[in-house]
């Protein structure tokens, strides 16, 4: 069984809290958190935006889209959820305009305040200066911050002193919602709790690493966003180095936020930055043409965005290394794209072959691989060797060791924004990136960006519908995992 925390009375406050984000993702969130009764229904939800409507309406809006995102919702938690939100009709840009939320929070009388920024970040500075000259912040005041946090290491900067001007460190949340995941976490209890696999985690037993987050939809609705930021800056800035940072670091000397993410930070000061050597021989990058996905025809990037002539990466992937003694030598190969053939995320770790074959006629022996799937299920795959029953001598396969992560618990567990919420109350940043991480990430970010630009890398065009386009990246005798079938959802 879970083990619930009840925490402590709070008041939420969502800057854009009828966008997408909140409505598909925070709401469901908190409704399953209460519905737990984790939560309880004298804590605030303040809604601000705006659009123009009253708490009645918005109320009415948040029953409605509860009922549509949740499978068999209670009508009574739907309602309680609902009778703890206000909502605001704000032009956020006007200061003046924040003082009916100050009187809500004043009303409140809740001390652990969370102000949730969901909206763009050239937001942030206006939105954190009208909270400051109204005395909102104080300096047990939490700030959540989406991404992206910039479009490049300047831009970085930029937004991180606005929202140091008003927080310290401390009070930053930063999210990635992938580091929310159960079997994400698991990763760290998998590796060092358990000596079988601890002892394994190095270049001597280790042949490569594979992350990638397959996408089998376009960009939808985020049009101009995603044009101006590609693959590499919306996925692999953020998601994908943060799974390779939980798989490559050291193992903390105690289970704490600052620990953790120092032992993240070496990782990321030891990749491999990209130059003008191996730009081309190291990163692909390539944009969908028009296919078919579960016999659905799909348009190409270039018409999903209206026809304008894009440069930008819908795929990417790549091959790095972290320079140091674990892991010398060891490729890490990154990829992820939209318009795949199928949405999964995995992190494949390779294990080498063994160093004689004894078996008779030199039949070939597959390596080891530990599978550990992230969605659309959870689960934890080993592949190892084995015997087929029966007379005639030695013959073999590989087969997998399957753990399904939810059925093996016996209880379906938290998603991951109800996981990272309740950290943000309880006050633990340990899955949230500190801004060193981030600021390391966006550096590594511009050696790719730089030299494709020096390099004027081209795009490989792949049909919608496949695995992306040809990749060159892997070193002899290495391949992407093949991925079994698995239904999008």
């Amino acid at each position: 069984m879970e083990k619930k925390i009840h925490l402590s009375n709070f008041s939420l406050v969502i800057f854009g809290g009828d966008g997408d984000l909140a409505m598909k993702k925070l709401f469901p969130a908190l409704y399953f958190r209460l519905e737990n009764e984790q939560i309880k229904t004298a804590s605030t939800i303040i809604v601000l935006s705006n659009n123009d409507k009253n708490s009645e309406q918005f109320r009415e809006e948040l029953s409605l889209n509860l009922q549509a995102q949740i499978t068999n919702p209670s009508q009574k938690w739907i309602d309680k959820l609902c009778g703890m939100v206000t909502y605001c009709k704000i032009e956020l840009t006007i200061p003046e305009n924040y003082l009916p939320l100050k009187e809500i929070l004043t009303q409140a009388k809740h001390e652990n305040i969370i102000l949730y920024y969901s909206t763009p970040s050239y937001l942030f500075s206006i939105i954190s200066s009208s909270l400051h000259v109204n005395g909102i912040i104080t300096d047990k005041t939490k700030v959540v911050l989406e991404k992206p946090l910039g479009f490049d290491l300047e831009s970085f900067e930029e937004v991180n002193t606005v929202i140091r001007q008003y927080f310290q460190e401390y009070q930053i949340y930063r999210i990635d919602h992938y580091l929310g995941k159960e079997t994400v976490q698991n990763l760290m209890v998998l590796r060092f709790a358990n000596h079988l696999f601890e002892m394994a985690w190095n270049a001597k037993n280790i042949d490569s690493v594979e992350i990638t987050v397959a996408e089998s939809i376009g960009v939808g609705t985020r049009k101009k966003y995603y044009d101006r930021y590609g693959a590499l800056k919306d996925m692999v800035q953020n998601h994908l180095l943060q799974l390779l940072c939980l798989v490559a670091m050291e193992p903390p000397s105690i289970l704490n936020a600052d620990n953790v993410r120092d032992e993240k930070l070496k990782v990321l000061k030891a990749l491999k930055p990209f130059d003008e050597t191996n730009i081309q021989d190291w990163t692909v990058k390539g944009q969908y043409t028009r296919g078919k996905i579960e016999d659905n025809f799909v348009h190409s990037y270039l018409e999903d965005i209206d026809g304008y002539n894009s440069k930008t990466e819908t795929f990417v992937a790549l091959r790095t290394y972290v320079q140091n003694w674990r892991w010398a030598g060891v490729p890490f190969y990154l990829r992820t794209g939209k318009r795949m053939e199928k949405k999964y995320s995995e992190i494949v770790i390779n294990f080498k072959h063994v160093p004689h074959n004894i078996f008779p006629d030199k039949v070939k022996i597959d390596r080891n691989k530990l599978i550990i799937r992230l969605q659309p299920d959870e689960h934890i795959d080993l592949v190892q060797m084995t015997k087929i029953p029966g007379p005639g001598g030695y013959r073999y396969k590989s087969i997998s060791l399957e753990l399904d992560y939810g059925a093996s618990i016996g209880e379906q567990f938290p998603g991951a924004y109800e996981r990272l919420i309740m950290d943000v109350v309880r006050g633990n940043q340990t899955l949230f990136m500190r801004e060193d991480e981030v600021r390391a990430s966006w550096e590594w970010i511009h050696s790719i960006t730089s030299n494709w630009t020096k390099t004027s890398q081209s795009l490989k065009l792949y049909e919608a519908g496949t695995q992306g386009p040809d990749t060159h990246i892997m070193e002899e005798g290495h391949e992407w995992n093949l991925q079994k079938q698995v239904n999008n959802d």
